[in-house]
């Protein structure tokens, strides 16, 4: 990086036109935020607590709940910093970490979607190799994976972008830092390092998504071939919440990063619904439609309720 740019904080503007809405928006996120946190602390104690939930399945909604835990606590706490009167202010290397953490988690995520897709893929076309596929080694190894690739994609990003020297104007128009805004504010020409982010960031969903059309494909073609309906039924209503919580991901990355002509105003409400209010319903997708899932929870709560107190 080069170590002379005269900008040592930021000023986060937040969501364009918006003005007056403080005190309104505030309650809104932190309701979201608040429901966000619980709902997947909720999903993960049903998980941990059940030793017939401790499967590649469950495993990997583990991992999605603790991912949907942190990504909205990239950007949300300083958001509702600034919208209950405090300072708007962020130091460089705490602009440069929001970029990071929040590529970080959304690769994450969008690698583990793809692995989800594998694992029902594995699981509705070959049943009967399931356990010897998906053993406990071959499950670390691609949650692993997803981490370190999200890493992967998340440095190159934080480098490509704060390897420029910022100078001059300090005032990001967004609530939180991310590549495009952060570009504006550039003492440099940017035009190749957008061109350059804009494939990145576009190549790496893009192939995920691919891979996972292509694993629905097999899974559909598989259910087509099961004779009974209620065998249909029952093998689409195991995939249904994965595809749910999928479009509920891809669709506003679609409209935030792949969109020629950017809209600053629509681009802070998808990145609000990417940010809050996805992460709040993937436990809602999971659970509702998930009996084991709310039968171990009410178990969890109710052990958690009458259990005796230690003397």
């Amino acid at each position: 990086m080069w170590n002379f740019s005269a900008v040592t904080e930021f000023i986060l503007l937040g969501i364009p036109h918006t003005e007056g809405l403080q005190t309104t928006l505030f309650a809104l996120f932190l309701s979201f935020y608040i429901f966000t946190l619980v709902g997947n602390l909720l999903i993960l104690l049903a998980i941990i607590s059940s030793p017939r939930l401790h499967t590649p399945m469950y495993f990997f909604l583990c991992e999605l709940s603790l991912c949907d835990i942190f990504f909205p606590s990239v950007s949300s706490p300083k958001m509702l910093f600034y919208l209950a009167g405090n300072s708007r202010t962020i130091s460089y290397a705490g602009c440069a970490s929001q970029l990071f953490f929040y590529h970080f988690l959304g690769c994450t995520e969008c690698f583990l979607y793809t692995v989800m897709a594998y694992d029902r893929f594995i699981a509705i076309c070959h049943p009967l190799r399931y356990t010897i596929i998906m053993s406990h080694r071959v499950c670390a190894i691609l949650a692993s994976g997803t981490s370190f690739f999200g890493c992967i994609q998340a440095t190159f990003l934080t480098t490509l972008t704060f390897q420029l020297p910022y100078c001059g104007p300090n005032e990001v128009d967004y609530y939180f830092c991310d590549i495009p805004v952060m570009l504006k504010l550039a003492c440099a020409d940017t035009s190749a390092l957008e061109m350059v982010g804009f494939i990145s960031v576009g190549l790496m969903p893009l192939s995920c998504f691919l891979l996972i059309l292509t694993s629905y494909s097999c899974i559909v073609c598989s259910i087509l071939r099961i004779r009974s309906a209620e065998g249909r039924r029952r093998a689409f209503s195991t995939c249904s919440a994965h595809l749910t919580a999928i479009l509920l991901f891809y669709m506003p990355v679609v409209l935030i990063y792949l969109r020629p002509t950017p809209s600053p105003w629509l681009d802070a409400t998808v990145q609000v619904l990417n940010n809050l209010v996805t992460p709040m319903l993937n436990p809602l997708i999971y659970s509702l439609r998930n009996k084991d899932v709310k039968s171990s929870l009410r178990n969890a709560l109710t052990h958690l309720s009458f259990q005796p107190k230690q003397l």
